[in-house]
């Protein structure tokens, strides 16, 4: 049986404290936890193969709803109110979700394959090829597209949006995105010839398809984050993913306009 990745549940768990501190929860909230456990069950289990393909398609099904914000019993604290970074830019507002890190929980608890453990040598050389490639493709990107200007910038909530984008956001998603689904993709396709390629090009896609709320631009530049996200966890694992989403969000929040230019 494959070890627990007990380092990004500690990490998770910070996150999900901090969340706590600035929000509640109701009852309601333990019908989703319930659920969870039952799809984390069935997926667990070796008996029944139909069991654990249900148990992944109720995972699917949670981890919607958990992102969407459907499911009830989550109050979602907002800790930044609404806001300009820069006299450029659209306004920003942060919440700390307490529903979207429970989607990161199942996957480390559930399927601790996604971690995909490589040496330290080996994810670092990894962040450091795969950051850069997303910081030209997807900011030079939005550069281009005229989405962002250059705007160096550490505002008084800087520290607020740092831990709560590397604990609740970018774990998550990239536990999701790339462990969970480019992950499970080159499994199912380890047996075609370009089936790694394929599985990391169709994760990056439906990453960018995530974005479709922000408009086209933000659904090309995200899919072209995420061919460096699903490099660096496909030759890195998934540490690399993350400290390689995290430091393009941290430098994009850092350097340039952020979110993105009023129109």
């Amino acid at each position: 049986m494959l070890a627990l990745p007990w380092t990004l549940l500690a990490l998770l768990s910070l996150g999900y404290g901090m969340a706590l501190a600035y929000g509640h929860l109701s009852g309601f909230a333990g019908i989703s936890v319930a659920l969870l456990l039952i799809a984390g069950l069935a997926v667990r289990q070796q008996k029944l193969p139909f069991g654990r393909y249900l148990g992944h398609s109720l995972f699917i099904f949670l981890a919607l709803a958990l992102a969407m914000h459907w499911l009830p019993g989550f109050y979602n604290g907002r800790v930044i109110p609404p806001q300009r970074f820069t006299e450029d830019a659209v306004t920003f507002a942060m919440q700390l979700n307490l529903d979207k890190p429970l989607i990161g929980f199942w996957l480390l608890i559930a399927c601790p394959w996604i971690v995909s453990r490589r040496s330290l040598r080996v994810s670092l050389s990894a962040t450091v090829v795969a950051l850069s490639l997303s910081v030209v493709l997807a900011l030079g990107g939005a550069m281009l597209l005229g989405v962002i200007n250059w705007a160096p910038k550490w505002p008084d909530h800087a520290w607020l949006w740092l831990l709560n984008n590397l604990l609740l956001v970018t774990l998550v998603e990239e536990a999701l995105f790339r462990g969970y689904i480019q992950g499970g993709l080159s499994r199912c396709m380890k047996h075609l010839p370009q089936g790694e390629n394929l599985a990391l090009l169709l994760a990056a896609l439906i990453f960018g398809l995530a974005h479709a709320g922000a408009g086209w631009h933000w659904v090309l530049l995200a899919t072209l984050a995420g061919v460096g996200y699903g490099l660096a966890y496909r030759f890195g694992g998934l540490a690399a993913a993350i400290a390689t989403h995290f430091g393009l969000n941290l430098l994009h929040f850092g350097l340039f306009t952020y979110p993105m230019l009023a129109r």
